[in-house]
């Protein structure tokens, strides 16, 4: 018999942010961010290695990406609307400030830049890429506009020495 899930997602998982904080708010500083995203990995790459904590926090990016898109974004009425409107919301929410550097009319091909990303932004240089989980974010808010699955490849990163992450987005087919 399977195990009840505990918490498979749900946007009640966000709750009631008025009622629940009404003094602090809706915000918080990005160390905080940092802190639960990067003692989870410390944590997952621990207990399962690092080649699975990498797939577990892409996993958790595309399930984020997913959901984001449905709920901040669709529908779109065309490729160029979909992007614009995941670029205003990415830029209102404060996550990042993404562009599309170029790739196909279709939207079958994309190279993305996230600059002031949550992720890594001001990380000292490690000598590998690290945004992972968003990775899997952008993958899944292209798979909730297109129905169909993209890989993601991080190719430049604040923490190689780069001053903005970098994203190859190619649709498969």
């Amino acid at each position: 018999m399977a195990q009840e899930r505990l918490y498979k997602f749900s946007w009640d998982f966000i709750g009631d942010i008025e009622a629940g904080r009404p003094n602090l708010g809706n915000t918080t500083r990005i160390e905080v961010y940092r802190l639960f995203q990067y003692t989870l990995r410390d944590v997952l790459e621990e207990e399962f290695g690092a080649e699975k904590a990498d797939r577990l926090l892409w996993k958790a990016g595309f399930l984020a990406g997913e959901n984001f898109c449905r709920k901040f974004v669709l529908p779109q009425p065309d490729i160029n609307s979909f992007v614009a409107k995941v670029q205003q919301t990415l830029a209102d929410l404060k996550v990042g400030i993404m562009r599309v550097e170029g790739g196909t009319s279709d939207g079958s091909m994309l190279t993305i830049s996230v600059s002031e990303d949550l992720d890594c932004s001001g990380l000292p240089d490690m000598n590998h890429v690290v945004c992972t989980y968003d990775e899997g974010f952008i993958s899944g808010v292209f798979y909730a506009y297109t129905g169909k699955k993209f890989d993601v490849k991080e190719i430049d990163c604040w923490c190689t020495g780069d001053r903005t992450c970098r994203f190859e987005v190619t649709r498969k087919d």
